[in-house]
């Protein structure tokens, strides 16, 4: 059955075509992802005042109950400091740290790709704003040889006022209309 599974992985395909992975896959076939998500629900648990307040109350716990609880019923020796404490504390606190540090590397991860996204989204943006600004100062020039609605009835009033002083001339000094064509006295060509 081994065989089979180890079968179905071909190393020379590349790594996005393989049907499995060797490395990320474990016996279970769970990723290292839902690792990493555990450790970073425990890291997220050990920063919140509960956690400290639990442990505390545990240290507390433990302390009075070995101090103040019969001879018989006690298993950590005052004595001694509380060794069984300690290595409690201690073996705890070896955990935390590496899953805390995993934690971290995720959120690292995390950070340096959103940090790539922003930066290509600027990027973007920044070219699209460039773009625009080429866009108004194309439109801006484009207006700049339009004529205004100022112009235009600035220049229609100087028209207008021509045609009235013409047409003042034309009454003062009337014209004769020339002599309608004669049709008889035009030459047609024969064909």
């Amino acid at each position: 059955m081994a065989r089979n599974n180890r079968a179905d992985l071909r190393l020379d395909a590349p790594k996005g075509l393989r049907t499995g992975n060797l490395v990320g896959l474990g016996r279970t076939g769970h990723s290292r992802d839902s690792f990493g998500r555990f450790t970073e629900a425990i890291a997220r648990g050990m920063g919140t005042p509960w956690f400290l307040l639990g442990l505390t109350l545990f240290a507390v716990a433990w302390i009075s109950w070995n101090t103040l609880a019969p001879e018989a019923w006690r298993f950590d020796s005052v004595a001694l400091g509380f060794i069984a404490l300690t290595l409690v504390l201690s073996m705890q606190a070896s955990y935390a740290a590496p899953m805390i540090l995993l934690a971290q590397n995720r959120q690292d991860d995390r950070d340096r790709v959103q940090f790539e996204q922003d930066r290509q989204r600027a990027e973007r943006t920044l070219a699209d704003t460039e773009y625009l600004a080429r866009e108004v100062v194309a439109l801006r020039i484009a207006i700049k040889d339009m004529a205004s609605k100022d112009f235009i009835r600035a220049e229609l009033r100087t028209l207008l006022e021509h045609l009235d002083e013409r047409s003042r001339a034309d009454e003062r000094n009337p014209v004769d209309e020339p002599p309608a064509p004669n049709s008889t006295t035009e030459s047609r060509p024969t064909a």
